[in-house]
């Protein structure tokens, strides 16, 4: 992902969900994804899906049990 690519991302979900605390920031040394943030909290990664000669993106977010509690 290029920085124009995670700052459409970011504009987009921040829309989306109606949050400006939303941050996606490229990823150290990795092309293909970006993490996401709420504030400084880290949440999940967004990958780049460029399969059917059209480019999407898949948002994986880990919620541990520990974090229901």
């Amino acid at each position: 992902m290029d920085v124009q690519e995670v700052r459409k991302l970011d504009a987009y979900l921040k829309r989306l969900f109606n949050n400006p605390r939303i941050r996606v920031v490229p990823r150290p040394k990795k092309e293909d994804s970006a993490e996401v943030y709420i504030g400084e909290e880290f949440i999940g990664v967004m990958f780049v899906d460029d399969e059917d000669d059209e480019r999407s993106y898949n948002f994986q977010m880990a919620i541990l049990g520990t974090d229901l509690e």
